[in-house]
């Protein structure tokens, strides 16, 4: 018995309109990385002072993720997305009319803090929708959205903050949460859940065991070169080699596009191997790898330096949609939505607090000690990452292994 084709498409269109609502956060939690250069040339900031703005956003993120999560385990993903879509967008048009640091970075911690609402939820979409043989892929899909994200950010938020300021350039991610906020209200369906069964106890805590928590910190501590690598990217190029903050965005877009393909791949090959863990351990070596090529190459600023930034720039992205799927599957139905609130805390802390941290080490011995840093934790990742404790899975092919959610639409 197959899936019939309607019920089958309409869920990845479903899963398309959640990944497209998460990139439309993702254009300013993680995007405005780009317009560093913009803040230091026109508003006269510090490398260190520019790295905190641009933070901000993820600050009020990492306040309401547990939150967001607890309200789409009891309410529901499709109305929790669309609140707080539609919230950050109006928060951003605040930063926008006022005048001072203060008062967009304030504004822009408001809009990451109602944008948690998509990174907590839209996870449970996933968990819900697809089948344990389709999941590593479909949270590739979904993961796709913070290197697209970034991606468009590259591509339009330096040209316009370059000629019409930081402000200016806010214009385009507030759009964009709107539009997005409205798709999931009208389109998105919420999965169905069991029932309650009467006299049966409440789902227990996974927390009981050390392994989410081991996920939850592998995965923070991934991030870390992660945000280095992407953050001072731009930077990186303008500042040792010369290039214009438009010519790097537009180069950068062009990784990061490779990158969110890399996190599709990366999840159905995860599928394939039927483990979420074992693919996340090796790729937190490669992790390691190429950061330690780049902190070499950055020695000498040249082309190869180049290459191995971009290089680097891939490899730090591409194992993130693995760490979601396994927290999402070991956490079940019933816990998802807070268990992905936490792990994405984790992350956004050591995203927030990584870059301005490692800003003083740019700012002192360079860009190559900066990376020879970034290059040992990935190290500590693959440690700590629970290969062992992990259940694993074999691929199926029966009407068995669907979720609910994707045998309720072939009967609609």
């Amino acid at each position: 018995m197959t899936v019939e084709p309607r019920a089958s498409s309409r869920r990845w269109v479903m899963l398309g309109i959640g990944m497209t609502a998460q990139c439309a956060s993702c254009v300013f939690l993680y995007g405005l990385a780009y317009l560093v250069p913009v803040l230091r040339e026109q508003e006269g900031m510090s490398l260190t002072a520019a790295a905190t703005v641009v933070t901000c956003p993820t600050v009020g993120l990492m306040c309401t993720l547990v939150l967001w999560g607890a309200a789409a385990d009891r309410f529901g993903e499709r109305g929790v997305m669309a609140a707080g879509l539609l919230l950050a967008g109006g928060a951003i048009a605040v930063a926008m009319s006022g005048g001072g640091v203060v008062w967009m970075g304030t504004w822009l911690a408001v809009a990451g803090a109602s944008s948690a609402s998509v990174n907590a939820a839209s996870g449970r979409v996933v968990l819900g929708w697809f089948g344990p043989t389709e999941r590593g892929m479909a949270m590739g899909v979904r993961q796709m959205a913070q290197p697209l994200g970034m991606v468009v950010a590259a591509l339009v938020l330096p040209p316009i903050g370059t000629s019409h300021g930081v402000r200016a350039a806010l214009l385009f991610p507030l759009v964009f949460c709107v539009v997005a906020g409205l798709a999931v209200a009208l389109f998105v369906v919420d999965p169905p859940r069991p029932g309650p069964v009467a006299g049966a106890a409440k789902p227990a805590s996974p927390y009981r065991t050390p392994v989410l928590f081991r996920i939850h910190a592998a995965g923070a501590l991934l991030v870390i070169p992660q945000f280095v690598v992407v953050s001072y990217s731009a930077d990186y190029l303008v500042e040792e080699h010369g290039w214009t903050a438009t010519s790097a965005g537009r180069l950068l877009a062009a990784v990061q596009t490779v990158a969110a393909v890399s996190r599709l791949l990366v999840g159905a090959w995860s599928d394939r191997v039927g483990s979420r863990l074992g693919p996340m351990r090796t790729l937190s070596l490669a992790n390691a790898a190429a950061v330690a090529a780049l902190a070499v190459a950055a020695l000498w600023p040249s082309w190869p330096a180049v290459v191995a930034l971009l290089v680097a720039s891939v490899a730090t992205v591409c194992w993130n949609g693995v760490a979601f799927t396994a927290v999402a599957e070991l956490a079940g139905s019933a816990w998802a939505g807070r268990a992905l609130g936490i792990h994405n805390m984790g992350q956004n802390l050591a995203a927030a607090a990584g870059p301005p941290v490692l800003s003083l080490v740019i700012g002192g011995p360079g860009y190559a000690a900066a990376y020879g840093l970034c290059a040992v934790i990935p190290l500590a990742a693959a440690a700590l990452t629970p290969v062992r404790d992990e259940p694993r899975f074999a691929p199926k092919r029966a009407v068995a292994e669907r979720s609910p959610g994707e045998r309720a639409l072939s009967e609609r």
